[in-house]
């Protein structure tokens, strides 16, 4: 995976939404090798990236925040994993909203 991100961020460049699924994911098989301290730099800098590329109201935020909010709270940071839980969350009802609405429109 280390060697697929630097791949992508030479070939696509460092803020390049698919570099930030890279990171996402690279930060997530990190997280589940008990690896917080190098997978947490990993999460945030992806969420940065598609902060900056796609704003809030993207899809693709809920998971990267429900997988920094979640690898906070394992450590136990809940104040700083609670808002971003909350905004995955928030994130998720308004597209599934829109999912809905769609649906019943056609």
């Amino acid at each position: 995976m280390q060697r697929a991100l630097a791949i992508r961020e030479k070939a696509l460049g460092p803020q390049h939404p698919d570099v930030a699924s890279t990171l996402n994911n690279l930060g997530m098989l990190l997280q589940k090798q008990g690896n917080y301290a190098a997978a947490e730099p990993l999460f945030h800098r992806a969420l940065a990236i598609w902060e900056t590329g796609s704003g809030w109201s993207t899809p693709m935020w809920h998971p990267a925040l429900n997988n920094l909010g979640t690898l906070l709270e394992a450590q136990e940071k809940y104040v700083e994993a609670q808002p971003l839980l909350q905004r995955a969350l928030s994130i998720r009802i308004k597209a599934l909203g829109q999912s809905i609405r769609r649906r019943h429109s056609s």
